[in-house]
């Protein structure tokens, strides 16, 4: 009687750590650094960007701009601290891909990024930014 329970118990908390880390993989949350005020950032703590020549809804980031500014994509997205998931979208681009937006901005990260906390693309050509809960 104790393994009939035991087994669909054990199958249950295997889906609720399965569907949490789901959420996790899906997360943007918000992080704090001096001189840069709050920003986002992936779960993994890789600052996203927005692009001052971006309009709501349209990219205007192509060609070789795609290669120092990566796409952000997520299929769904899973804010955290205090996030809206209703600020969060997707865009379909002129290219074909999808990207993911906040507020209707496309979001990017940038290249030269290489560890959590990283923000030197804020303020590269007076153009890109933190992107700004």
């Amino acid at each position: 009687m104790k393994k009939a329970f035991i087994v669909p118990a054990m199958l249950i908390a295997l889906l609720v750590a399965a569907g949490s880390a789901f959420a996790d993989h899906h997360a943007v949350k918000v992080a704090k650094k001096d001189g840069v005020g709050s920003y986002l950032t992936d779960i993994k703590g890789m600052t996203l960007y927005t692009f001052k020549k971006d309009t709501p809804g349209k990219s205007a980031c192509e060609g070789p701009c795609v290669e120092n500014w990566p796409l952000f994509y997520r299929e769904t997205v899973g804010p955290k601290d205090g996030l809206d998931i209703k600020d969060f979208g997707t865009i379909t681009r002129a290219d074909g891909k999808k990207q993911t937006t906040y507020k209707g901005m496309p979001l990017y990260y940038f290249s030269k990024d290489t560890k959590p906390g990283d923000t030197m693309g804020n303020g590269v050509k007076d153009l890109w930014s933190v992107a700004k809960p």
